[in-house]
């Protein structure tokens, strides 16, 4: 903690209190220090500072020898399809040669036992058909840390290309509460505003009155200023200047915000053509604010839909990207292109979560951690043999950090359970969870190679 008076604690709601015309009024503080315990670690009154998780979604896989990364350990360097992820590096882990367990074969389809560690129920492979085996792995947390945010979780969808190869509900939707409880994904940016702010009314714009505000609780400012330290004195300074600005705080749950406008995007197709970088830059920045203002802590978002349709036409494709990965191995280059370009869009949330600050003054991807993986290893062969997992942040060192390629069997191999990949990261939110999963992708032994020095094993 910077400066050098001694710690002084403040409550979370603290305000800055004076009177303007006979009436009290109240300006609310910014996150700062003192609203932490002596160590930093939670806040002044012992609840814990937030932790956040993502599961991030894209159909079709990869190209397992231009994506898996050559060296294994901390020193490892970007792959080809990886090499978007360069500014986030550090907050990134790989793990390669993983095998997913699912105990049924349809295509795609079991692919996404990789977010929930259950094979699917109701398979059938003539009919293409199933539903989910049990709760993906973000609502077992939304499970865990739901209560102390508004809203349990979000479900956010980028393209609008759904699957043809699933006459069931297990690739339609990333998030289920159950085998018949699927949380569809939303598309439609202007419709997660509604779901995550339209709530809360923002308070009046009036600039005379704000300032009259600032003026009333001058005194109170001046007196906090002479107990705090050099770091919350500054902070407190910007503060004060925003409001005189007009950047009003919302007094929502820990840390304070500012709600943001509705999006003018609404993922519609214009000459054919899904605005899939606009609608991405979009839900980012929504999901940065829920966060921000503690909304929510647990999200999913499916970029690509399972075995998705979706046309790459930023990249000059006319072909589906699905029909692109069946037609080997002349579509090659194309399918690579669009890795890359979805790789790009993973690194876009990661560096907009990198951009935000957090109450204690690190960023949300320090306070997230992020899970990405795919509905196979590679679309042509349809394997979930070495299904790669992309981890991002760390969860307040729960995770390891900085990130390495943890490779559980050498080229061309797989080993091990992906599932306790699942489990580690459930343990980061519930240290006293020993199992996720059923049958043969049930895990009870989480990765250890993962964890970081905050993991309760």
């Amino acid at each position: 903690m910077s400066g050098k008076f001694a710690r002084k604690h403040l409550s979370r709601r603290t305000m800055l209190r004076g009177l303007l015309g006979g009436a009290a009024v109240a300006v609310a503080l910014p996150p700062l220090e003192a609203m932490l315990d002596a160590h930093g670690e939670a806040l002044a009154n012992g609840d814990p500072l937030p932790t956040r998780f993502i599961s991030w979604f894209f159909g079709n896989g990869v190209h397992l020898n231009r994506f898996e990364p050559e060296e294994i350990g901390p020193s490892w360097s970007l792959s080809e399809e990886l090499a978007p992820l360069v500014n986030v590096k550090d907050y990134v882990s790989v793990l390669t040669g993983l095998r997913n367990r699912c105990e049924e074969l349809i295509t795609h389809h079991e692919g996404m036992t990789a977010f929930s560690g259950y094979t699917m129920a109701e398979a059938s492979f003539d009919e293409l058909f199933s539903k989910a085996g049990g709760p993906t792995l973000d609502q077992i947390i939304a499970d865990c840390v739901g209560q102390h945010s508004i809203i349990d979780s979000v479900q956010i969808g980028i393209s609008k290309r759904p699957s043809v190869m699933d006459g069931g509900t297990t690739m339609h939707a990333l998030s289920h509460r159950g085998t018949n409880l699927p949380l569809y994904p939303e598309t439609n940016p202007q419709k997660v505003w509604q779901t995550l702010f339209g709530n809360f009314v923002p308070r009046p714009d009036d600039r005379a009155l704000r300032q009259s505000i600032l003026d009333a609780v001058a005194d109170d400012a001046r007196r906090l200023k002479g107990e705090l330290g050099t770091h919350d004195r500054q902070r407190l300074d910007a503060h004060l200047e925003s409001v005189a600005a007009l950047q009003a705080k919302v007094a929502a749950a820990p840390p304070a915000c500012e709600i943001p406008g509705m999006p003018s995007e609404t993922n519609m197709d214009v000459g054919g053509r899904e605005p899939l970088i606009a609608v991405n830059d979009a839900m980012n920045s929504l999901l940065a604010y829920a966060f921000q203002c503690d909304i929510t802590r647990v999200a999913s978002v499916m970029f690509l839909p399972g075995a998705g349709e979706t046309v790459f036409t930023d990249l000059g494709q006319v072909n589906s990207h699905h029909d692109n990965t069946h037609d080997y191995p002349t579509a090659l280059e194309p399918v690579h292109e669009a890795v890359v370009y979805t790789m790009q869009r993973f690194a876009d949330l990661l560096e907009r979560l990198m951009a935000t600050e957090e109450i204690d003054g690190t960023n949300l991807l320090d306070s997230s951690i992020v899970y990405c993986s795919s509905d196979c290893a590679e679309g042509w062969s349809h394997s979930v043999e070495r299904q790669p997992v992309i981890l991002a942040g760390h969860g307040r060192q729960k995770l390891i950090h900085p990130g390495i390629h943890y490779q559980a069997a050498p080229r061309p191999g797989a080993a091990g359970n992906i599932s306790d990949v699942l489990l580690s990261v459930l343990k980061a939110f519930e240290p006293t969870a020993t199992e996720i999963g059923a049958g043969d992708p049930r895990s009870t032994t989480p990765l250890m190679a993962i964890t970081g020095p905050n993991w309760a094993g």
